[in-house]
């Protein structure tokens, strides 16, 4: 058994999908369906990221997040905000390797540097 996709739920498919496709460099698996698409590493070695419409909105903080590495992490921070991510409210603690943003509906999620 493997994790094959991690779905993200959204209620703005359109744009949460714009979004997660720029941001990953993902492909549709498929032709997008209404409401529903699995994006796929172009090169098939990572895990699919799914992304479903849902009638209600997120509540509260996400449960799960993505972790992206990266050996560019101040280049990926100004690339993924520039796409629509915002900077979170949290506090960093000293020495931490990640950054931590929001995509467009809020979802949290970690660029991560691997360089140092």
């Amino acid at each position: 058994m493997y994790v094959g996709s991690v779905v993200i739920d959204c209620n703005d498919f359109a744009t949460m999908y714009a979004f997660w496709t720029a941001a990953l460099g993902y492909a549709p698996r498929d032709r997008p369906e209404e409401g529903w698409a699995v994006l796929r590493d172009p090169e098939g070695a990572q895990v699919n990221v799914s992304l479903q419409r849902v009638p209600e909105p997120r509540v509260g903080k996400n449960r799960l997040h993505l972790d992206l590495y990266t050996d560019d992490q101040a280049g990926e921070v100004a690339r993924l905000l520039g796409l629509g991510a915002v900077r979170s409210s949290r506090t960093p603690e000293p020495g931490e390797d990640f950054v931590t943003l929001q995509d467009p509906e809020g979802n949290v999620f970690d660029v991560v540097d691997t360089a140092g």
